[in-house]
């Protein structure tokens, strides 16, 4: 499996892997056109998607969404989503709902709530 930079020949297969998960970050030509959205790939096949919102340069990136498809979750793609982006980034921002928390805790992400359904998390890279 490989992650990197999604190309806008790939905003179809990005729109149908944020559909499959009822996500929806705005339009994804232009964010692909940004550079905001990285894919997993196998050969040609889209594994998984993950959608940034820029923030300042020294304040990473928020993750707008990461939706992996259903036959591939619990393989480490979405992990991989993440990493990525926290490498380029350096440090990143979510909001998710409870069922969501296993993942970003996994991740090792440091979690508020929001209110009683909803959570916050930032993870940094140091150095």
């Amino acid at each position: 499996m490989r992650v990197r930079d999604a190309t806008s020949g790939e905003a179809l297969d990005v729109r149908r892997i944020l559909d499959a998960a009822m996500l929806e970050p705005g339009d994804v030509e232009a964010r692909i056109a940004a550079g905001d959205v990285l894919v997993a790939v196998v050969g040609d096949r889209h594994l998984g998607a993950l959608v940034l919102d820029p923030r300042e340069r020294d304040r990473g990136a928020h993750v707008a969404a990461v939706a992996v498809r259903r036959r591939r979750r619990n393989r480490g793609v979405g992990t991989a989503l993440v990493e990525r982006a926290l490498e380029r980034e350096r440090r990143l921002t979510a909001r998710f709902d409870e069922d969501v928390r296993p993942f970003y805790e996994s991740l090792g992400f440091s979690i508020e709530p929001i209110d009683d359904r909803r959570y916050r998390g930032v993870r940094r890279l140091d150095g």
